[in-house]
């Protein structure tokens, strides 16, 4: 519980209707995309960076935990605040602050929706790249603080990538800005580079300066079709071969086409093992259209029954509005799930998938396979129903099964969700002691008192 006199000074600093402490407010803030669940003592909604900076200086001074949100769209329960204190919500902060179209660059706030800033950035021919799942319904500052990746990671990149600066309100409340618009910048430790990927444990991310890039003008998109598992994700390295490089190979098994076909009804093909959404983009037609056809051989070559192009927007949108829906239509099958996120090397992923398909056995449990197989990054989703205690041991058992294949097979725990609450528990399968140490030195200058989403990212003590 938070004191009246702290709370009449939230009010002071955003207004009353941006402090929240009602408990049906706070059920409303208290999880995310996960099952996990915690109650903030109350939910505060800054306009700006100056509000941040003195809600901040008001949580250093009294100890009070504070935890960034966003959309509240991750998987790992990283917006979750397991140790009550401020839900600080940067919805409001979501303005295009500046666009440099001579740069190719933007400055944007961290409560801007990824899609919004696409859409902005492309009415004058630029491309903002990343495109989680999420992409509708994220924020940018939600994808800094976790590195968020994507389809069009392989050819592009992640966020990190594209992030030239950042503003960061630092735990007692001083406003750091860190990173230029010159390409090159060797003058001090990249500061800016721990706070991406640092899922609000150093710093709250107020604002954020992009690299754009010029719009691709033309895209092709095809479908191949496998009746072997296998024979799908050795594809990936076999396009990566024959010298093309495209934008997206997106990997969907049997049981993810199921049931977006049984949600959406989009056409898909559902009597076979796998589907690969592979897609190519540039700024010349010809060029795009030799990719497509170079990459519809090679699928034929490496096992594809049937490899099917987009004809029109319309089916190209189809194919991609159907890879976007994976988990809204798994919840038809759940009623849970767990989706991990698995990072590994692109040569691994056929025996990773034999692996997972055998733990779904061993286990009982419906696992669906998926993600951004181009870069190596899964998504096996375990089905199941957390009002049965059993299948929530078998759940748990099939995930540590799952993390341990990512490490024996060179892998690691998560490619863009991060670690948050979900996968802490197994970090030191991970991480080296000594990896964990510097983590820990690193937490204790920037967060000294350990207010900043505590128990996230990593275990870590807080010296005195």
């Amino acid at each position: 519980m938070l004191s009246a006199e702290i709370l009449k000074e939230f009010v002071q600093i955003v207004g009353s209707e941006h402090v929240l402490t009602s408990p049906e407010d706070l059920i409303a803030y208290s999880y995310d995309g996960t099952s996990v669940e915690y109650c903030p003592d109350a939910v505060v909604s800054p306009f700006n960076t100056e509000q941040v900076s003195r809600v901040m200086q008001v949580c250093y001074r009294e100890g009070i935990c504070v935890v960034p949100r966003g959309m509240a769209s991750g998987l790992a329960g990283g917006a979750v605040p397991v140790s009550g204190g401020v839900s600080l919500c940067l919805t409001r902060m979501n303005r295009v602050l500046n666009l440099d179209t001579e740069n190719m660059m933007v400055r944007v706030e961290a409560g801007i929706i990824t899609a919004d800033l696409q859409a902005q950035v492309e009415s004058v021919g630029l491309f903002y790249p990343p495109d989680p799942s999420s992409v509708r319904h994220s924020t940018i500052g939600g994808n800094v603080a976790c590195n968020a990746g994507g389809a069009r990671c392989l050819k592009y990149g992640v966020t990190r990538d594209y992030v030239m600066g950042l503003t960061v309100v630092l735990s007692d409340g001083r406003i750091l800005q860190t990173g230029t618009k010159a390409i090159k910048n060797v003058t001090s430790y990249d500061l800016k580079n721990l706070f991406v990927g640092s899922e609000g444990t150093l710093g709250i991310i107020t604002e954020v300066l992009l690299k754009l890039i010029p719009k691709p003008e033309f895209a092709r998109t095809a479908m191949a079709v496998y009746p072997l598992l296998e024979n799908a994700s050795v594809t990936v390295n076999n396009v990566l071969r024959a010298g093309v490089l495209p934008a997206t190979i997106e990997l969907m098994d049997n049981t993810t086409i199921e049931t977006i076909e049984e949600y959406l009804h989009l056409g898909l093909p559902t009597n076979v093992a796998a589907i690969l959404i592979i897609e190519v983009d540039g700024s010349d037609e010809e060029t795009v259209t030799k990719q497509i056809e170079t990459i519809g051989q090679v699928c034929r070559a490496s096992g594809a029954s049937d490899v099917r192009l987009a004809k029109t927007e319309t089916e190209r949108a189809d194919l991609w509005r159907g890879r976007r829906s994976v988990l809204p239509s798994l919840v038809r099958r759940g009623p849970d799930q767990l989706s991990e996120d698995i990072s590994l090397p692109r040569a691994a992923i056929p025996e990773a998938i034999r692996r997972i398909k055998a733990i779904s056995e061993k286990y009982g449990l419906t696992i669906a396979v998926f993600g951004h197989a181009g870069d190596g990054n899964l998504h096996p989703s375990i089905l199941y129903d957390k009002r049965d205690p059993e299948q929530v041991r078998r759940m748990e058992q099939a995930s540590r099964d799952i993390f341990n294949i990512a490490i024996e097979l060179g892998g690691t725990l998560s490619g863009e969700h991060g670690i948050g609450v979900l996968k802490l528990p197994f970090l030191r399968l991970a991480l080296s002691p000594i990896e964990i140490e510097l983590m820990q030195a690193i937490k204790h200058v920037f967060d000294p008192k350990g207010i900043l989403n505590p128990g996230k990212k990593f275990p870590y003590h807080i010296k005195n």
